[in-house]
């Protein structure tokens, strides 16, 4: 399979995919990273170069906010990152778009392989 089609599909659905992990509970980066890795090995592996500034883009975006707290490993401090309301309100609208998206593209799938088999 040509993988940039795999590349370009997963792009599209990651921003969403970020904010449901935000929404669960607050958190932080490489958190995130940690639980895409460890529960959705469709997606490939996530890196830091790809995730944050998906981050930076729903920040500027209102979508989601932080805090600053202290790390306990270095002395620095860490982002932890929540929804927003209007995070919250688009991530709603995503899922009903979601879906509806979702059982179009089966629509097309299931008539794709019934002329499949009749063929």
């Amino acid at each position: 399979m040509d993988n940039r089609y795999v590349q370009q599909f997963k792009k599209g659905s990651l921003e969403m995919i970020l904010l449901c992990l935000i929404g669960r509970k607050e958190t932080y980066g490489y958190e995130i990273i940690t639980e895409l890795n460890n529960s959705a090995s469709v997606l490939g592996y996530a890196k830091e170069g790809t995730i944050y500034p998906i981050l930076y883009r729903l920040q500027e975006a209102e979508l989601i906010q932080y805090r600053l707290a202290p790390a306990a490993a270095n002395g620095g401090s860490k982002k932890y990152y929540s929804l927003t309301h209007k995070g919250r309100e688009i991530l709603d609208e995503l899922i009903l778009f979601w879906a509806s998206y979702e059982s179009c593209v089966n629509g097309f799938i299931a008539t794709y392989q019934t002329a499949e088999v009749s063929e």
